[in-house]
């Protein structure tokens, strides 16, 4: 098998694989926060031209798809998952792709951003994953519907960092954004915060029901200035998840913050991510509207289960020429 080096693009600085400066967060600035304005038929024009202007083909193209990988929340969140079923992904997120394809792409060493997993399993990962610098995510405040009381919201994030999560989805109270309510929401997200102490906070918007692309815009914002190391569009549950759309105003509203504050806030789509392809229009997004610096999982994440196979499947035949069987990348 011939040893194929793809081209390093898209290639984040070295500024970007450092350690990031965390969001400490703000006073909430209402006025900030009700200037935001959406256009949505620029919006969604916008959206449309990301997987029409640019493409990417052949080694361009592995060298995108490898990053993708490096970008991937590995996730578990089905009522079914079992501690096996855990462990099985875990290995993946080790090794995600075949020890030939890795070896013909010429990539020494690759994993996944992180696991995602629900609370009771993260004990199971984080062993799984010892030895590793691949960091455990637990869902967490009442996912997916963020319905649970308040104190007991608190007190799931904290017994995830007591079981070494190093990182927590946590869900807004939708209720909040669609009342107008954003002192409200404001300090729940900031006593979310307060509870994760130095595990990062992905703060999960539920985009889909927020009604418009304005209060999406607005509640980006506001997670923002609680402290949100991550704004995250989905919990991957609604009956609509990721959209570009929605993607480019949250990306928009974090530029916006970087620009006013100096502060970087990292960004996940989760949701109907399951194609090689929909994974590229998403990096696309992030090296046009953020720059390079946002593609390294330290700033991006792609929250997804079915997606590492097709991507596998895509580089082995960028390899071979031929797609595999099914059963010759299977996730779990």
């Amino acid at each position: 098998m011939t040893t194929i080096k793809p081209r390093t693009e898209p290639e984040a600085g070295p500024e970007a694989r450092s350690e990031q400066v965390r969001n400490p967060g703000l006073p909430l600035d209402l006025d900030w926060v009700r200037q935001v304005h959406v256009n949505r038929s620029a919006v969604e024009r916008r959206a449309a031209t990301l997987s029409t202007r640019r493409t990417v083909k052949k080694e361009w193209q592995a060298a995108w798809l490898l990053r993708a990988i490096t970008c991937i929340d590995l996730t578990a969140l089905a009522g079914d998952d079992t501690p096996g079923n855990v462990l099985r992904l875990c290995a993946k997120a080790r090794q995600p792709l075949r020890p030939e394809i890795l070896a013909a792409l010429g990539a020494d060493r690759l994993q996944v951003g992180a696991v995602c997993v629900y609370h009771n399993l993260v004990a199971v990962a984080v062993d799984a994953l010892r030895g590793t610098d691949i960091p455990v995510a637990a869902v967490s405040t009442g996912f997916p519907a963020g319905q649970n009381p308040f104190e007991q919201k608190l007190q799931e994030i904290a017994a995830s960092v007591q079981a070494g999560a190093a990182e927590i989805d946590i869900v807004i109270s939708r209720a909040h954004v669609l009342t107008g309510n954003w002192q409200a929401l404001y300090d729940e997200v900031r006593a979310f915060r307060e509870a994760c102490g130095e595990a990062h906070m992905k703060t999960i918007l539920a985009t889909h029901e927020l009604a418009t692309l304005r209060n999406v815009g607005m509640a980006s914002l506001v997670c923002m200035m609680a402290g949100a190391d991550f704004i995250k569009t989905s919990t991957g549950k609604e009956p609509v998840n990721a959209t570009l759309p929605v993607g480019l105003v949250m990306v928009r509203a974090i530029r916006d913050y970087y620009e006013q504050t100096g502060y970087k806030v990292g960004f996940k789509p989760a949701g109907g991510i399951r194609s090689a392809k929909s994974s590229l229009d998403w990096l696309m997004l992030m090296k046009e509207e953020l720059g390079n610096e946002w593609l390294h999982n330290s700033l991006f994440r792609i929250g997804a289960s079915s997606l590492l196979s097709d991507i596998e499947r895509q580089l082995s035949y960028f390899v071979t020429g031929r797609y595999a069987a099914a059963h010759h990348n299977p996730l779990v």
